[in-house]
């Protein structure tokens, strides 16, 4: 199948190596022209402009972005969708929140032009394992793309979730899910670091992969740097987070859903980036005014 792919980031020009490497042709462009030049020497069609691409496309055309979620999907779309004509299809592989995916699916048809969204899974692993995709929009033009979804994914990682917005929707609560698991893993290893044992967390994390319960992909990677940094002595405890625990958090609440651990964790991370924090210095200063309790003073 032939197909326009804007965006080369870490997960988009991996994602046009794959499809390369399963026979379709990709019409490629980014901001950047060493990106297009690099996917260019894999077999892609290089395109010097968003136009230029357009252009290289011929027949019911597919366009695929591959851009931060926000102003840049908006800014990638006042630039394609003149372009395009009636019947065309843009998928939206990024993590957009759902909600912003509805609205920019309403613009495109008023335009006569179909609006997929995709949650895409699989990080920097996905040219070699695959990537878990869970898209929503159109089901005919779902359909129809569907050779570029087989290709993305591994054998049965890949679901059509329904109306436009659900499949960012779905991707998000898996976001979520993830926020969880990582921060249950993470407060784990610490119980067993700070243990008065000499415990070796790779060797450990590394059986908890045969057999256990908590056994999973999140736990391989964890091997892997353990394996690389034993004590993580090279890292910073200082956690960003990229929207979709965010967007979790919210869409919780509207439905009026109980999400605890998924906000804790969310939570943690805002903690994480604090040199120093009031609320803290506020509770020692509290324990001290009622009850006297000891508290540490810089020096």
């Amino acid at each position: 199948m032939k197909i326009g792919f804007i965006g080369l980031g870490k997960m988009g020009f991996n994602m046009v190596h794959r499809l390369l490497n399963h026979g379709h042709e990709v019409v490629a462009w980014n901001r950047s022209p060493q990106s297009v030049l690099e996917i260019e020497k894999l077999g892609a069609i290089g395109a010097d402009s968003v136009g230029d691409l357009v252009g290289k496309l011929s027949g019911r055309k597919v366009v695929w972005i591959m851009v931060p979620a926000g102003k840049p999907v908006d800014d990638t779309l006042d630039v394609l969708l003149p372009l395009l004509n009636k019947n065309d299809i843009i998928v939206d592989g990024g993590n957009s929140y759902w909600r912003e995916t509805q609205q920019r699916s309403e613009r495109a048809a008023r335009e006569g032009i179909i609006y997929l969204d995709c949650g895409t899974s699989g990080g920097v692993w996905g040219l070699q394992n695959g990537y878990c995709l869970m898209y929503g929009g159109v089901e005919e033009a779902a359909n129809y793309v569907e050779p570029v979804f087989k290709s993305l994914a591994p054998e049965k990682g890949h679901v059509y979730c329904g109306p436009s917005g659900t499949g960012h929707m779905v991707k998000m609560v898996h976001n979520g899910i993830e926020y969880g698991m990582m921060q249950a893993y993470a407060e784990g290893f610490e119980i067993l670091e700070k243990a008065p044992y000499s415990l070796n967390l790779t060797k450990i994390a590394d059986a908890w992969q045969y057999g256990s319960v908590v056994r999973s992909w999140l736990l391989e990677l964890a091997v892997s740097a353990l394996t690389a940094d034993p004590k993580l002595d090279q890292l910073k405890d200082y956690v960003q987070d990229s929207g979709e625990g965010r967007w979790t958090v919210q869409t919780a609440i509207d439905f009026d859903v109980p999400a605890h651990v998924i906000t804790a964790s969310l939570f943690t991370r805002f903690q994480s980036r604090q040199d120093e924090s009031f609320a803290m210095k506020m509770l020692a200063a509290l324990r001290n005014q009622f009850g006297g309790h000891a508290v540490k003073t810089k020096a």
